[in-house]
């Protein structure tokens, strides 16, 4: 319950990077899902994640402060951009309770019922106004990259989903981690197969990037995560003890991606015909959200997929001119 007694509707994730990208990343791909879309109904999620104002304002336009709970997601509670960000929202919870006349209790009061954290730093998190049962520990050694399993990313997406729907996403995360631990078959233990072909494709080939292709437009936001995932950790030019890497060896490759069938018309004619860059298509047998006219051969999502299927068999195999 908010400050005056009234439910909390409204979700605001102050975050960057790994803080942001896999949270949003889930919060997006199960949006329109039916089973999803019922659970959150009446709820909203906001990511604040840009030290520019105007994200500040995105995040937070329309929304009433009385039925608002602000998250400030980061580890070491200092990331400056997540920090200035979490300072404007708290001023906007009390310059909305302004003219509401109070001692300093009166205004700690406040803070507590909007603002909570996700954090590791509880000195930090005490100073800024927030008591200690509203703060959301993780072991420091959880980088904020991949903490969309970690309370980074459950807490919001639990006050919106609710944790039933999130204890579901997290079994499938766990089914995935059994396969990469329980699987002798590289070919049929899911991450190392992927990350051989990445390795090979990167540093054997030497192909400089790396596409993403999701035919699915809930996965808009899996490119970015997936950018931040591998660039963020691989990044680097050195060895962990400060070692240059032999010449002729390079960092991961540059990733990017848009869903199809949007990417066709934006950047797939240099994938066709102006140089080779590894791609990863993703598809689905079903929609979220299918649509039946009357009168159309083809349904939407049934195109979708024609696409899906005829871009990398054109990719694979070219056209006789």
């Amino acid at each position: 319950m908010g400050h005056t007694g009234r439910a909390l509707k409204n979700i605001v994730a102050i975050g960057i990077g790994g803080s942001a990208l896999g949270p949003e990343f889930v919060f997006e791909a199960l949006k329109k899902d039916a089973a999803c879309a019922a659970a959150s109904k009446g709820r909203e999620l906001k990511f604040l994640a840009n030290v520019d104002p105007i994200d500040f304002f995105r995040a937070t336009d329309g929304l009433d402060v009385e039925e608002t709970l602000f998250v400030i997601v980061s580890k070491t509670f200092t990331t400056a951009e997540t920090m200035l960000n979490a300072r404007s929202c708290r001023n906007l919870i009390l310059d909305h309770y302004k003219a509401k006349e109070g001692s300093d209790e009166d205004r700690n009061a406040i803070l507590s019922k909007h603002l909570c954290a996700v954090s590791t730093n509880l000195k930090a998190t005490a100073e800024f106004g927030i008591k200690d049962e509203n703060v959301f520990g993780f072991w420091e050694w959880v980088g904020g990259r991949f903490s969309a399993s970690s309370a980074v990313g459950l807490l919001p997406l639990s006050l919106f989903y609710s944790y039933d729907v999130m204890e579901e996403f997290l079994k499938g995360m766990n089914h995935i981690d059994n396969n990469f631990r329980d699987e002798k078959d590289v070919t049929k233990n899911i991450p190392l197969f992927l990350g051989l072909i990445g390795f090979y494709n990167a540093h054997i080939t030497g192909n400089a990037a790396r596409t993403i292709l999701p035919y699915c437009q809930a996965l808009h936001r899996f490119p970015a995560h997936i950018q931040q995932l591998d660039m963020e950790s691989n990044g680097k030019t050195v060895t962990k003890e400060g070692v240059r890497y032999p010449e002729g060896v390079e960092a991961g490759p540059i990733i990017f991606g848009e869903p199809g069938t949007n990417g066709q018309h934006s950047f797939y004619q240099l994938l066709h015909q102006g140089r080779v860059i590894p791609a990863e298509f993703i598809g689905f047998t079903k929609s979220q959200t299918p649509i039946n006219m009357d009168g159309e051969v083809v349904t939407n999502h049934n195109e979708l997929m024609s696409n899906f299927f005829a871009q990398p068999d054109a990719l694979a195999l070219g056209k006789d001119i």
